[in-house]
């Protein structure tokens, strides 16, 4: 899958090329060699830009003492964010013929205004700004202006942002820049700000938790553990990290503080299997698998100070695992709604019940179904899915968004390779995922209408992410 492009003067169709995954820690060791002669495809995404803001961002004015990597961070971080927005079409910059405004008090003249507005720009949106350095500190002013609307209208943003004079501090700036961008256009917040946990893997076959940004940048290794680490979930205020390690030959959950990077209290279990841990919408509890009542995997919610255990399903001679809560339930549901995959259809599937155990009730999906995800919305849940799996076309793991206002799906990827894991972003606009050959997995994103695929990492071995919201 390619990347979007970094100030791009065409608009252009992105190759998603996604590759064949790592086994499933569960349930999925047989279906892997079912999988492992498919042939590689590949599916062309298409960026239409239907009712999308056509957007123009010119470079931002810099003074001399700006230093050139600076400038360069601000104005290529922003258009980047913007583009990966999926919310507006990018003009090229090619094509820019208007003068590009100084201050506010330029837009004063429509002549200006509409040299932006009319052909052959079209520009609804403009996006423009000054920096400078003072006092040490990067100080950048950042407009957004409705250029349709006649002299003295159509200001939608104008704020002011301070940040060391270095490229980081650029590259923070425009992040938030884009995000209060792509809010003050009504779309609600944006993801430029958010950040992705996820599992790296040493040559050697160790595991730890790092971060990065949503596209990328920024990676840092949260955990030095030296173990088998996996299934990191942000807490929704973004400050804990719930993660399953190794311990002794058990498999526990951890709790790690991403404010100090320390290991925070949290209970040990009977049993050789705790996993799949997954935030309540508040913060306060965590529902997990565990085979600490018998052989079998059931799901538990607990307190995330360890208190009030509770186990939701009773299996008999099955597993019940992947739960994931939903963020936004519908009312009269008690304590929330639940997701998980239940193989009690002796095929894996996915179950919605409420965060009581009660109502149980099973997605009509057939074929061989996993890792659900909610959106933040709670509308949508994203999962896994071998639609035909037992023929001889099954055809291997692709993203699919089941709707529960249409009561149907759609299938965001369209290969015959794996992808697996998916995770929504806080904007319920993009998903984060994992694709490659054993051992070489690797996380790309895309918006949930298929457009702006972007590959985030591309070295090592990178599995299982989870979008902080």
């Amino acid at each position: 899958m390619g990347s979007g492009q970094s100030h791009p003067d065409v608009q252009t169709k992105p190759t998603m090329k996604p590759r064949l995954t790592r086994c499933m820690r569960i349930l999925c060791a047989v279906l892997l060699l079912a999988l492992a002669g498919v042939a590689q495809d590949q599916a062309n995404i298409v960026i239409t830009g239907t009712s999308k803001f056509h957007m123009a961002v010119p470079d931002f004015r810099a003074s001399s003492a700006v230093p050139k990597e600076v400038q360069d961070t601000l104005n290529q971080v922003l258009w980047n964010d913007l583009y990966q927005s999926a919310v507006v079409v990018m003009v090229g910059r090619s094509l820019y013929t208007a003068p590009v405004p100084n201050s506010e008090a330029d837009l004063n003249n429509a002549s200006l205004r509409s040299a932006w507005s009319s052909a052959p720009l079209s520009v609804q949106r403009l996006v423009f700004g000054t920096m400078d350095v003072q006092a040490g500190g990067l100080m950048v002013s950042g407009y957004l202006y409705d250029v349709t609307q006649p002299p003295g209208g159509g200001r939608l943003l104008a704020r002011r942002y301070v940040n060391p004079d270095t490229t980081e501090g650029a590259r923070s700036i425009a992040h938030h820049l884009a995000d209060d961008i792509i809010n003050a256009l009504g779309f609600g917040p944006g993801i430029a700000t958010t950040q992705i946990a996820y599992i790296h893997s040493t040559p050697g076959g160790q595991q730890e938790v790092w971060t990065m940004d949503y596209d990328g940048a920024n990676k840092q290794q949260r955990t030095h553990l030296k173990g088998i680490i996996y299934s990191p979930r942000i807490s929704p205020d973004g400050t804990e990290l719930a993660f399953v390690q190794s311990i002794h030959g058990d498999f526990q959950i951890r709790l790690l503080s991403l404010l100090t990077n320390r290991l925070l209290p949290f209970p040990h279990f009977r049993g050789n299997l705790s996993e799949s841990p997954a935030w309540s919408p508040d913060g306060t509890k965590l529902a997990f698998a565990s085979n600490m009542s018998g052989p079998n995997m059931e799901i538990y919610t607990i307190n995330v100070n360890g208190s009030g255990l509770l186990r939701l399903t009773h299996s008999r001679g099955y597993d019940n695992v992947s739960p994931a809560w939903n963020p936004k339930p519908p009312k009269g549901s008690p304590g929330g709604q639940i997701a998980y995959v239940s193989s009690r259809a002796n095929l894996p599937q996915i179950y919605i019940m409420n965060a009581d155990g009660s109502d149980p009730t099973r997605l009509p999906l057939g074929g061989f179904a996993s890792s659900p995800s909610w959106s933040p919305n709670g509308l949508m849940l994203a999962f896994a899915w071998v639609r035909n799996y037992g023929s001889r076309n099954a055809g291997a793991f692709d993203i699919y968004i089941w709707n529960f206002g249409t009561k149907n799906y759609i299938q965001l990827t369209h290969n015959e390779q794996r992808n697996d894991f998916p995770s929504w972003a806080r904007d319920n606009r993009h998903i984060v995922f994992e694709s490659g050959p054993p051992f070489h997995t690797q996380l790309y994103t895309v918006a949930a209408d298929g457009s702006v695929p972007a590959q985030l990492t591309t070295s090592g071995n990178n599995e299982m992410p989870n979008w902080g919201q």
